[in-house]
């Protein structure tokens, strides 16, 4: 199949933005793997303070003749994603020396839960997390005695930050571990039921509890489709997965048997081998296309607008948000899992899962069928998914016809011909906005403004009934410079409800929502941010806004805008306390919401 115009066309302009950073990056990378199999350059301090603690290991370490494998973990037990990791470097380990290698757990990364911080202080240092991860990753691999790293984390800011991580020790291979959804627990559908309950004081603390554990259960990711669950996807149409890895349950023979594999495949790939496939030749701008597409035909996370511009910038490749709008145009959404459906990923992978997506995307000429991947030359692997023949892995086929039309659909006949993914700019700034699950009556409001400078005040407004009539509820300093840029996600529940009361509602904000924004029209990441005196910082009460999704558009008609001298926040309150006293130097260096709001990169 040919490929699709406009996707030829976006890369193509990526890679004539991206010529210089990306000649760069590749000349230190060609220039880094020249150099040989690093620890043959250690002196033999060096290596004896490396190798003092692997007592199985250390002759075989010594000879330096096999391929060493760094673990760079977010092990923790906080998070319901990362638990599995515990057993993980045992194995690895294991199945290292069956594979003619070794391994060493090299480091470990922080990973914060955003389910725990939601509406917390806490939240202020969870897009900042993604930073320290990628200089946590930085620190795990500058002890440069490894010939691979095997990567192992989920959830929302650490799989971005390990990529960062990787992409700077681009000469070596990177395989991404991923250890799999929780069991399926109460339906989505219900917990939100409950939520909005509890918002409108129809049910009491009791009630939301026991729903909220009934729904986040066990060990595993949360099953809904959010940030957690987009980035599984994102790494295996990226080719940093082994093929059909992404979506298998926690503590099952297959998930182990995968990890295994996982490791024999980075032996395989280092420079001491005949396959040698360095992190930073796979991450190029097809790899990053690759995953804008199925970012859109999945209906996944919005985090990722911000994130996979900083995960490409640190590879030498500038995207921007015309790439996301202009590759959402062409790419059907396909799949609906909550909060675009019913369904949680579980059933989406059973429905046939990302196997079945890659060999429909790929027939349509919507993604690059010669990256480079883990695996090969080429995504055809990623038309596969394993299976365990007895105690021996295989790949097989994937499923050829959706199992579950109400979940999966073919490119063909899509739930929605576009993405749903649409970039906004105006008179206000650029910004984003999610509408694959936003009825579309909804997808233009035009209602006066209501401002808040946190989300606390909008629920005291709610509770207090202050909210009658069509309102765009604006947020405004909950930028990345402002406050480290938290999610809004627990505003969900309240506008919910009054969008439910027959209310023309919609949120606008330099902050963030999730993957898990809802039905409730929110132009988000708006930039430039109120801190630095942007648009938003000009707006009042009152003003009439105007959010138009299909012309792509968020503006204010106010004739004496212009004119009006932006407002400032007192700020005080978030420099200081549940740690955020260390990410001042963060706060101030920031770059903008639409270049990915990084600091290290």
């Amino acid at each position: 199949m040919t490929l699709n115009a406009t996707i030829a066309r976006v890369t193509d302009r990526i890679r004539a933005r991206s010529e210089g950073p990306r000649g760069d990056y590749l000349d230190r990378m060609r220039a880094a793997a020249s150099a040989g199999p690093a620890r043959a350059h250690l002196t033999c301090g060096n290596q004896a303070h490396a190798y003092a603690a692997m007592e199985t290991d250390k002759a075989t370490l010594a000879a330096g003749r096999q391929p060493n494998l760094g673990i760079v973990t977010a092990y923790n037990d906080m998070l319901s994603a990362h638990q599995p990791y515990e057993d993980f470097p045992k194995l690895i380990r294991e199945e290292a020396r069956r594979n003619g290698a070794t391994a060493q757990v090299a480091g470990g990364v922080p990973a914060m839960c955003d389910g725990v911080t939601q509406g917390q202080p806490g939240m202020e240092l969870s897009l900042f997390s993604r930073d320290v991860i990628a200089l946590a990753s930085g620190v795990a691999l500058s002890h440069n005695t490894f010939d691979a790293a095997l990567f192992l984390g989920v959830c929302d800011k650490i799989v971005p930050g390990l990529i960062i991580g990787a992409a700077t020790f681009s000469h070596i291979p990177a395989v991404f571990v991923p250890a799999g959804p929780m069991t399926s627990g109460l339906p989505n559908d219900e917990k939100a039921r409950v939520r909005q309950q509890f918002a409108t004081g129809e049910v009491g603390r009791d009630k939301l509890m026991e729903a909220e554990m009934a729904s986040y259960h066990g060990p595993g990711t949360c099953t809904f489709y959010g940030t957690a669950n987009t980035n599984q996807m994102l790494m295996e149409f990226m080719g940093l997965h082994l093929p059909g890895s992404s979506f298998v349950n926690p503590g099952t023979p297959l998930r182990a048997a995968l990890t295994r594999a996982a490791v024999a495949r980075a032996a395989q790939i280092t420079a001491q081998g005949n396959d040698y496939r360095p992190v930073g030749e796979i991450l190029d701008e097809r790899a990053f296309v690759n995953g804008l597409v199925g970012l859109m035909a999945t209906g996944g996370s919005t985090n990722l607008v911000l994130h996979l511009p900083a995960m490409a910038r640190a590879a030498g490749i500038h995207l921007d948000l015309e790439d996301f709008d202009d590759i959402s145009n062409v790419v059907p959404l396909m799949a609906k899992v909550y909060p675009n459906g019913l369904a949680d990923v579980n059933h989406f992978h059973a429905a046939g899962g990302l196997g079945y997506m890659i060999g429909q995307l790929l027939d349509a000429g919507l993604l690059h069928p010669d990256a480079r991947t883990i695996m090969g030359d080429g995504m055809q692997p990623y038309r596969m998914e394993p299976r365990l023949a007895g105690e021996t892995l295989e790949w097989v086929p994937a499923a050829s016809e959706t199992l579950n039309d109400r979940i999966l659909r073919p490119a063909s006949a899509p739930f929605a011909a576009t993405g749903g993914l649409k970039q906004l700019s105006g008179n206000l700034g650029r910004g984003v906005i999610k509408v694959s699950a936003v009825a579309p009556e909804r997808h233009v409001i035009e209602a006066p403004a209501r401002i808040f400078h946190d989300q606390e005040a909008v629920k005291t407004a709610f509770k207090a009934g202050e909210f009658t009539a069509d309102t765009v509820v604006v947020v405004r300093f909950q930028g990345p410079r402002a406050n480290g840029m938290p999610e809004l996600h627990s505003l969900t529940p309240t506008l919910s409800v009054l969008q439910e009361r027959g209310l023309k509602v919609a949120l606008v904000t330099d902050g963030r929502m999730s993957g898990a924004s809802g039905k409730v029209p929110a132009a988000i990441h708006v930039s430039p941010e109120a801190a630095t005196g942007g648009p938003l910082a000009k707006l009042r009460d009152g003003d009439i806004v105007r959010l138009d999704a299909i012309a792509g558009t968020l503006t204010v008609l106010a004739e004496d805008f212009d004119s009006r001298t932006p407002v400032t926040a007192d700020l005080s309150a978030n420099s200081h306390g549940i740690g955020r006293d260390l990410f001042e130097a963060f706060r101030r260096n920031v770059g903008n919401a639409t270049e990915g709001a990084a600091v290290v990169v």
